[in-house]
């Protein structure tokens, strides 16, 4: 669900932006408690894994591929929204700028839908889900894979709406159409998150938040999402996505081509075109190595000084 340059108009675009910085200054803020002690190297860890996540898209119906978005899964993980909110956001950055994946007009709304409002919605509705539960640590990733999926689904209708507001398309079609593509995508996305939480409460507590374990290693980590950014990749759905299919099934993606703003970048598309498919792995693992760089040294930054 990155939304190219073209779909939204400037008030929009302008607000959108707006809004997401002023969240992300507030974000930054907030998340210093998060990297105190532990938190950097998880920071890293989790927007690598999920810049990889995101270029595998899996099928749903009707010819049409999703992903990953990875809010829920990450305010879980780094234990904060706040924290979650800037994770997600550095993806998001990181793909607009050196691979050309979303519109840098449309940064602001991509931001906002992907690192406010799913992030957000995905944490309060966890929680929510979890004292419905008895506050089980064994319930988790049941809560969260259900509040994930429902994240992507409201983060799909902020996203109409936006595309309304710009006048790209009117409310009685594009709302359900977003809505309906992407509750499929929501279970894959529920079911993906839920699954990566089971595990790392299984296999790597030290990785979620809650009492504080010592940082078991990163050979695991750092191979799973080298696996991921480098392998499956390769056999990642060659379908557009949801909102893609919306575009074309409405009659506005050619408005995307007509207001393209080119990133000079050697891996737009995640592709190095004289490699095949040797330049989507790279493309991959340079984005991964690039965004562990990037949060890791957020991190570090904004660490409180006594920690």
């Amino acid at each position: 669900m990155h939304i190219p340059d073209g779909f939204l108009s400037v008030p929009v675009a302008g607000a959108t932006s707006l809004v997401s910085a002023v969240a992300l200054v507030v974000a930054c803020g907030r998340s210093q408690e998060a990297f105190g002690i532990r938190r950097a190297p998880i920071l890293g860890l989790t927007t690598a894994f999920i810049f990889a996540a995101q270029m595998v898209n899996f099928p749903v119906a009707g010819g049409t591929s999703g992903h990953l978005l990875g809010g829920t899964l990450a305010a879980i993980v780094l234990g904060s929204p706040w924290a979650g909110m800037l994770c997600i956001a550095t993806v998001f950055i990181i793909q607009a700028v050196l691979f050309a994946d979303g519109g840098i007009t449309a940064l602001g709304a991509n931001i906002l839908n992907a690192a406010v409002i799913s992030v957000w919605v995905g944490w309060v509705l966890t929680q929510t889900l979890q004292r419905l539960f008895g506050g089980s640590k064994g319930r988790l990733p049941l809560a969260a894979g259900i509040a994930a999926g429902i994240s992507i689904v409201v983060a799909s209708v902020a996203c109409a709406i936006q595309l309304v507001l710009s006048g790209t398309a009117s409310a009685g079609i594009v709302l359900p159409a977003m809505a309906g593509v992407h509750i499929l995508i929501g279970v894959g996305e529920g079911l993906i998150t839920g699954g990566v939480v089971a595990y790392l409460a299984t296999a790597r507590p030290d990785l979620l938040p809650g009492e504080e374990q010592k940082f078991q290693g990163w050979l695991v980590p750092v191979i799973s999402i080298l696996l991921v950014a480098g392998v499956l990749s390769l056999v990642a759905s060659g379908w557009p996505d949801g909102l893609e299919r919306v575009a074309e099934n409405v009659g506005f993606i050619d408005l995307a081509e007509q207001v393209r703003i080119e990133v000079p970048t050697p891996l737009a598309d995640y592709e190095i075109p004289s490699l095949g498919l040797i330049g989507t792995s790279i493309a991959g693992l340079v984005g991964s190595v690039v965004s562990f760089g990037v949060a890791f040294g957020i991190a570090k930054v904004m660490k409180p000084k006594n920690a």
